[in-house]
Order: structure tokens, then C-alpha cells, then sequence
């Protein structure tokens, strides 16, 4: 899920939006799909103050010469002071002895100037509210009933979202992970060993070209260079299709990781995805070696380019290999085969039977074993080896390639159901008690960030009763302007640190830290009775007594584990069984085991039942960027993307209503979920109001509410404060004013497109019992030259989902024309015009909240906007001839002509 992941949190403004008034302002959902206060890698030295100074990425392109500055607070973080100075200077005091764990994170609050502003402001706006819809009831619309109800209750809607999603964001809280403290405590031993706990890495993938290989393996590159004890680290590819190209590319990748890595370490790189790495043209150089940095930069990115070569090549290289093993048995199917002349036990490019999607046996193969425990260094420079490696650790981490067994008879899951097949396989080979997550496009973008989570998990304070440690989603290759809001900063930079103050962030994907037996549906400490027992019921876990033997090993956070089995054969039958179809049958896996099943928004759920039983969670934000991935820019793309996170937040409203959670879930998350589900609902009524103007168009009669005057001053007032906290929230999240821009005009176009229709699957899905919401692969933009970096973005994909905001479109370009006709032959006054140009502003105001879709739609000539401005203008000007043309046509004249006085009262109808 690039993420990100579930569209989270659309609340609108409250108070009345109709004709007349703005759109509703919101937050368009927590993407499963980022801005950036500046939570720095360097940590915060005990007992001080003030946050760190960013870390500079390293070691990339041109050389240059290192000079040290001095620290500086990142303008992002001004408006935020530390809350826990006592703690820690006390912490300082006892240095960590007598067992008690250090403080591994700072905790900061948003300064008082801001912070009692934004509440009082929310405050105010409330009251506004409630006088508004007083008001409203004592001044029903007689002409209009229909419309006035319709009005009353979607703007009691807008308003009870806007409360839900308010109140969860009025004690933000950031949290910053001392790094220095956790090298200082867990690696600078006296043996030179590390004491950090073994970390287990999950990445999944399904087709490599929806989701090109290329993002795949950068990924799974980064993750083998991390900054983390190569000993205690090991990474899971579940490749879905079982797909011999995957297999090949990595067993490519590992190959090529044998240089990639001890570059990353020699030089301190940073990035470590090679892809992201060669493509910024500069970089400051921090490393250890700067004479010798230029060539070897040279060298490497010869080789990269020669691994992106061979990943290429597969694709024609696997099948002319397999047509010659075919031509020369002359009978049978035809196989697709292994470079050791076997059959590939996966997929098949020409299915047969045992050998298509969806019908395979399970496959598990060790690309890297586990490395041992002492540094083995490399060699120097030499004619056959020309990079000096000689101080280098040429160790790699543990790397398992994996794809499930697959039968037609069986529902498999999807995602869900391959992280958990990971989650068993890990527990017999290597057991880490942390599991982190990835989709297959996103890479390891600072080398500290594993340890950066790790800081949470082992913190003396909440360590132990944390169930995951969230970072936000971030992207690459997203336009300047992110047209589509891809980057999802309000929810990431605002929603987030909110929730940080209550029980925890919710879990959108990818880029997530997992304390293992929490998955495991295991109560944390807090909430455990003096005859707790890890195991409690076997039958729940499955019949592998491998597996749960290995559970109550994985609750031990003394961070020694054992090593995993030296002989993978020992074991082998058991992780058969472990990935075969029927394994789950009859156990709580895909309930209360591991992750969630039958829901489009299986990380959002996942993460609820987890704060449900009692865990909580922390948000991580650091610099540079912990994670990055590739987003969506194609219009249609996203669309769809956001239909699957909010169909799949309706279901989750319905099937695991956060209103009827238990007691151990905090009053406030339970709030900010209701919210993160039940907002596509608002939809239904905003719908209307975007539609309204179609009563211009037929009939001239706009009004909601009278006495108009009144209402309009109203709603200013509602808009105004809404847009006031708007504005300090920006302050003390780190976001710009374009952020906000983009958050509620994607908000508007997902309220047309989307959003009606995920509320109506869900209606009929009520109702005949049909299925949820399916998962569609969200295609991501394949790697482009530089003069076709946005290339995909102008590209049309037409499809169902367009229709309804292009109505809506038309509509509101109807409404302005005819207005601007029948001022013209109306005979109105300059009082009526001033007055009807109310109700022109929320037309305009509508074109503008869609006007990235409108780009959308345009494919390439969006490159030029104004040519939609223009279009815009030419569209009033025919629709208002129109309109003149047909009065003359019924009167057999026009007559241009304006009244100088006559009051603000309007005709009651202008039929044709």
C-alpha cells in the first residue's frame, strides 16, 4: 500500500455549505499514501532543550570538501518545546543503572503561542456552529422544504465530522529518538559486539510490472545496506505471483549487493537505493575516504548500470532459455526453467497445471545465508578488483526469498494473507521480536531509521506497551505543485502528531516497526493479569508446533536471540506446511492473529485491533526523509487508489465499528476512528450541495435559507475561523499553504469521483451480502529519462470514476453562464448583481477546489494551464449566448438593460 494506505479523516466545515458558500474543508485521508518537521536523526543529547540539527544526506556525485557548521534548529521545529526536561535530567543522573533502560526519545509539544490559539479557535468555531444551526431550525424555509432538510442534515453531518476530526489534532505531540544514546548504550560494547534485538524485514511484491522490478530491488538493496548489526538483521521478499523473474532479479541483486553495500559503508552513502542515489547530481561527501571516492563513484555506477542490464535482460533471457529446453523434449507443456536445467516450481509463462497464478506449490529459497558474528573484511585494490575494500565489513545480511502455495480452492488474502505466511515463515528461521514492513516500491532513504524505531520499542517508559512504531509515507517523482495530493502532508504532519498525543498514529502500510508478539494478538504488559500466559490456546496459532514453540522466544526483549538453523533442510517439511493454503483453517489468523483478512484496508484495521486490546503506538518523523516510494500520478491511477482505501474504511465502520471497541481502546482514538471511517458518508450530502446549482440553470432560485443576508454572514464567519485554524495548523505542522490547497481541493474530487460510489458498494454490500471492496494494484510510474520525468502524469486513462466530477464540473460552468445571461437580459439592479455574485463565488470557488482534476483531464495540453482558464471563459460566454438566445427566441426580442434601484428581492422564477 503505498501506501500509504485508507483514506482518513474528511471532515467537512460544518455549518452549513450551499449555494452561496464555500466547499467543505477537509482532510482527504490518511493515505496509505507526506512534509516534514524536522525530527532529526542525530537524536537530542541528555538533559538539553532544543532539538538536533538535521543529518546531510551523504556521499553522492560531485566531491566535495567537508566543513564543519555549527547546529542550528531547523525553522520547523520553533514551535515546539520539550516536556520531558526533568525526566531526563534524571535519567542523566542514574546513567541507566540498576536495569532501568535509558530515555531513547525526547518528547515536544507545540509551544503555547500556537497551541491556546488553536484550541481557542476551535472553540469559538463550535459555538459559531451551534448558534448557526439554532438559528437555522428557528428560520425554516418555507419555499424549499425539501432543500432546506437536505441542507440541515448534511450540514449537521459537516459538522459533527469537523468536531471528530478537530478534537483528535488539539494536543499534538512529536517524539525525536536520541540516536546517540542508543549507539552509546547498545553498540559501543566492550567486545565490540551489538546488544540491539534481531529485526526481521517484510517486503512484498506481486508483479513486476505494475510494479517494476527495478523499484523492487533498490528496495531490498537499501534494506541490506542499512546502518544496523549485520547479525541481526534479515529480509523477506514474498513475491505474490511466484514469478521466476523475481527470483532471478534477486538472486542478481545479491550479487550485486556484495559491492553495493561495503560502497555504502566505505563512503557513508545516503541514499542507499542505488536508483535514488546515482539520480541527484550532488551530494556534500562526509565519508572516511574522500581521495578515493571519485573513482570508486565511477566504478559503481558502471556496475549499476550493468545490473540494471541483466534485470532487463530476464525478461527475454528466462524464456529463450526455456524454449530451448523445450524445443529439445519436443512433448509435454511447456515449462518455464531454472538456470540449473529444473523446472521452476512457480509460475509459468505458458500456464499448465500446478503452474499458474493462483495454483503453484509454495516456494522458499535462502539467497543469503546468516551471516556470523565477527567482521570480515575485504580485500584491497587490485587489477581484478579495483575497489579498495580492505577496511570494509563485506558481511550481508540474511536474505530469504518466499512465495506462498497457491490453489484455486482457496481464498488467499491477498496482502494480508502473504504477511502472514512471512510472519510464520520468520518465526522458524530467524524469530526477530521486530518485524518492519515495505511494499515493494519503497526503499530505505536514511540508513539510521530502523534504529530511530528501535528507540521507541526500547524506551523505559512506554517501550513495552508499544505495538508499532509508524513513520509517514513519503514519495518521489510527484510534480512540483503534487497536483493529485499524493503527499498526503495534512494527514502525515498534522493527523499523526495529533493522534501521538492520544493512543498512537494508526498503521497505514508501509514504513511500519512491529513488536511481533503484538501481531501475534498477545495483550501488552499493562493489561496482563499475574497468570498471563504467552500461549494460551495452541489451536489459535496452528498445528506447527515449530511455530508455536518459537512465540514465547519472540517475547523476549533481552535481545538475544538464537541463531537460526544452520541446516535449512532440518526444517524444511515444517516451512512447507507453514506456506501450504489449508494452514490457516480453523485458526484465529486474519482475526486476532497477524494481519487482518477480508477488508480492502487490512492495515488500518490491523493497527485498530491492536490499539483495541490495549497496545499503543508512536509516530516517527525524521530528516532526511526515514523512508521514500513511488506514488501514483496518474489521475485515474489514484482515483482508484483512493476508492480501495475509502470503500475499505466504510467496511472496516461497519464490521469493526470503533464506537463498540472495548474498554482498553482511549475515548479520543476511538473518536479519531470513527472519523478515519465514516467520513466518504459526507459525500452523500456534499453531492447535493455541488449540484445545487442546477436550480440556477431551470428555475434562478438559489436560496437555502432566509434571510439570505444573514445566512451568508454566517457561513463567512464558519469559514473564516475554519480557515484561521487552518492557518496555525500549518504553523505547528511544518506544512505550506499549498499543502492545505492541495488537501482540500483532493478532498472536493474524491467527495465527486470517489467517494459516492464507495458509500454505495458499500449500501448494496449491506444489503445482498455481496462482497467488500476489491483489491486493484495500484500501477506506479516505471522509471523515465529526465525530459519524461512527469510524462505518465498527462496521460488519460478514462474510465467510470471521471464521470460524476466532470458533471459537477459542467454544472457549476452552467450556473456562472446563465447567471451572466440573465443579468443581461433580466433587467436586474446593481443591488440584485452585487447579491446574485454570492452565489457566483461558490461557483467559482467549486471550479477552483477541481481544478487538478480539470488538469487531469486535459492530458497533455494541462502542461499549459492557462488554456483552461481560457476554456473556462469560453464555456461562460456560450452558455450565456445560450441564454440569450433563447429569451429572444420566446419574447421575439432582446433588451439590454440595467435597473438603477429595486432592492435585493429576486424573482421567484425565471423559467425559459
Amino acid at each position: 500500500m503505498a501506501p500509504q494506505p485508507p483514506a482518513n479523516g474528511g471532515a467537512g466545515h460544518g455549518g452549513g455549505i450551499a449555494a452561496g458558500a464555500a466547499a467543505p474543508s477537509a482532510e482527504n485521508g490518511a493515505g496509505h499514501d507526506g512534509g516534514s518537521i524536522s525530527e532529526n536523526n542525530g537524536g537530542v543529547a541528555r538533559g538539553t532543550t532544543a532539538p538536533p540539527p538535521s543529518v546531510a544526506a551523504n556521499g553522492n556525485g560531485k566531491l566535495h570538501g567537508t566543513r564543519k557548521r555549527r547546529p542550528a534548529v531547523n525553522p520547523k521545529d520553533r514551535y515546539w518545546t520539550p516536556i520531558d526536561e526533568k525526566e531526563a535530567a534524571a535519567a542523566v543522573e542514574d546513567g541507566g543503572e540498576d536495569g532501568r533502560r535509558p530515555l531513547l526519545f525526547r518528547t515536544y509539544r507545540v509551544k503555547g503561542i500556537l497551541l491556546h490559539p488553536y484550541r481557542l479557535l476551535t472553540l469559538l468555531r463550535l459555538i459559531a456552529i451551534i448558534l448557526f444551526f439554532i438559528w437555522r431550525i428557528r428560520h425554516p424555509h418555507a419555499d424549499g422544504m425539501w432543500l432546506w432538510w437536505i441542507s440541515i442534515v448534511g450540514d449537521f453531518w459537516f459538522g459533527v465530522t469537523w468536531l471528530l476530526n478537530q478534537v483528535a489534532k488539539l494536543n499534538p505531540i512529536k517524539r525525536v529518538p536520541d540516536l546517540a544514546l542508543l549507539k552509546q548504550q547498545f553498540d559501543d560494547l566492550p567486545d565490540g559486539n551489538s546488544n540491539l534485538p534481531r529485526l526481521d524485514v517484510f517486503i512484498n511484491t506481486v508483479d513486476p510490472i505494475n510494479e517494476p522490478m527495478i523499484y523492487t530491488m533498490n528496495s531490498i538493496l537499501s534494506i541490506l545496506a542499512v546502518d544496523y548489526p549485520v547479525d541481526r538483521t534479515a529480509t523477506y521478499l514474498s513475491d505474490d505471483g511466484g514469478s521466476i523473474i523475481h527470483y532471478e532479479g534477486l538472486l542478481e541483486t545479491a550479487n550485486f549487493a556484495a559491492l553495493w553495500v561495503p560502497f555504502c559503508r566505505k563512503h557513508c552513502i545516503e541514499p542507499r537505493a542505488p536508483e535514488s542515489y546515482f539520480s541527484v547530481k550532488s551530494r556534500p561527501y562526509t565519508g572516511n575516504a574522500p581521495d578515493e571516492f571519485a573513482d570508486d563513484h565511477r566504478r559503481m555506477s558502471r556496475e549499476y548500470d550493468e545490473f540494471k542490464v541483466r534485470l532487463d535482460a530476464l525478461f527475454t533471457k528466462i524464456p529463450e532459455r526455456s524454449d530451448a529446453y523445450n524445443a529439445e523434449l519436443k512433448e509435454g507443456a511447456k515449462a518455464t526453467w531454472m538456470a540449473d536445467g529444473t523446472h521452476w516450481p512457480g509460475t509459468w509463462f505458458d500456464p499448465a497445471e500446478n503452474h499458474k497464478k493462483g495454483q503453484h506449490a509454495g516456494i522458499i529459497k535462502v539467497m543469503l545465508i546468516h551471516p556470523g558474528d565477527e567482521p570480515q573484511f575485504g580485500a584491497p585494490a587490485s587489477a581484478a578488483n579495483p575497489l579498495d575494500f580492505s577496511a570494509v565489513d563485506m558481511r550481508l545480511p540474511m536474505l530469504v526469498y518466499i512465495s506462498r502455495e497457491k490453489s484455486p480452492s482457496c481464498d488467499h488474502q491477498k496482502k494480508a494473507g502473504a504477511m502472514n505466511v512471512q510472519l510464520r515463515v520468520s518465526a522458524l528461521l530467524t524469530n526477530a521480536p521486530f518485524i518492519i514492513n515495505f511494499d515493494g516500491d519503497h526503499y530505505v532513504n536514511n540508513s539510521l531509521a530502523f534504529r530511530a524505531a528501535i528507540c521507541f520499542m526500547l524506551d523505559r517508559r512506554d517501550g513495552d506497551n508499544t505495538a508499532f512504531v509508524q513513520f509517514p509515507q513519503r514519495f518521489d517523482d510527484v510534480d512540483p505543485t503534487d497536483r493529485y495530493c499524493n503527499h498526503n502532508r495534512v494527514f502525515f504532519d498534522a493527523t499523526l502528531l495529533g493522534l501521538n498525543g492520544i493512543q498512537g498514529p494508526s498503521y497505514v502500510g508501509t514504513g511500519c516497526m512491529f513488536r511481533r508478539i503484538a501481531v501475534y494478538g498477545i495483550d501488552p504488559p499493562r493489561w496482563r493479569s499475574d497468570d498471563f500466559k504467552i500461549v494460551d490456546n495452541a489451536n489459535k496459532f496452528g498445528n506447527s508446533m515449530y511455530f508455536i514453540n518459537s512465540i514465547p522466544s519472540a517475547a523476549n526483549q533481552e535481545w538475544s536471540m538464537t541463531s537460526p538453523p544452520a541446516d535449512e533442510e532440518s526444517i524444511k517439511e515444517e516451512l512447507n506446511n507453514v506456506m501450504k493454503c489449508a494452514y490457516e483453517n480453523g485458526t484465529e489468523f486474519g482475526k486476532e492473529v497477524g494481519w487482518v483478512y477480508n477488508i480492502a484496508t487490512e492495515d488500518v484495521v490491523t493497527g485498530f485491533r491492536l490499539h483495541r486490546t490495549g497496545w499503543r503506538s508512536m509516530y516517527c518523523r525524521i530528516e532526511p526523509d526515514a523512508f521514500r516510494g513511488t506514488a501514483p500520478i496518474n489521475l485515474t491511477e489514484r482515483l482508484y487508489q483512493i476508492l480501495r482505501w475509502s470503500g475499505g474504511s466504510l467496511e472496516m465502520f461497519f464490521s469493526h465499528c470503533p464506537l463498540l471497541a472495548g474498554r482498553r481502546l482511549n475515548f479520543m482514538q476511538r473518536i479519531a476512528y470513527t472519523n478515519m471511517t465514516a467520513y466518504p458518508i459526507s459525500s452523500v450530502f456534499l453531492v447535493f450541495y455541488l449540484l445545487f446549482p442546477v436550480i440556477w440553470i431551470f428555475r434562478g432560485e438559489f436560496y437555502i435559507q432566509k434571510p439570505f443576508p444573514t445566512y451568508v454572514l454566517y457561513l463567512v464567519i464558519v469559514i473564516v475561523m475554519t480557515e484561521l485554524i487552518g492557518m496555525v495548523e500549518i504553523k505547528w505542522a511544518g506544512l505550506t499553504l499549498l499543502d492545505w490547497i492541495r488537501n482540500e481541493q483532493f478532498y472536493i474530487i474524491g467527495a465527486t469521483a470517489v467517494y459516492p460510489l464507495a458509500t454505495l458498494h458499500i449500501v448494496l454490500k449491506l444489503v445482498l451480502r455481496g462482497k467488500g471492496v476489491s483489491f486493484k494494484l495500484t500501477a506506479k510510474q516505471a522509471t523515465s529519462t529526465v525530459n519524461e520525468k512527469y510524462a505518465e502524469m498527462y496521460i488519460v486513462q478514462w474510465a467510470p470514476l471521471l464521470i460524476p466530477t466532470i458533471v459537477v464540473i459542467a454544472v457549476n460552468i452552467g450556473a456562472i453562464g446563465a447567471a451572466i445571461g440573465k443579468a443581461i437580459v433580466g433587467g436586474w439592479s446593481l443591488l440584485q448583481m452585487a447579491d446574485a455574485s454570492l452565489g457566483l463565488v461558490f461557483n467559482a470557488w467549486i471550479l477552483l477546489l477541481i481544478y487538478p482534476f480539470a488538469l487531469g483531464i486535459m492530458g497533455r495540453w494541462s502542461k499549459r494551464p492557462y488554456i483552461l482558464f481560457i476554456l473556462f471563459v469560453v464555456a461562460f460566454v456560450v452558455v450565456a449566448a445560450v441564454v440569450v438566445a433563447i429569451h429572444a427566441v420566446r419574447t421575439g426580442s432582446v433588451r439590454f438593460h440595467f435597473r438603477h434601484s429595486g432592492g435585493a428581492s429576486f424573482p421567484t422564477s425565471w423559467g425559459f
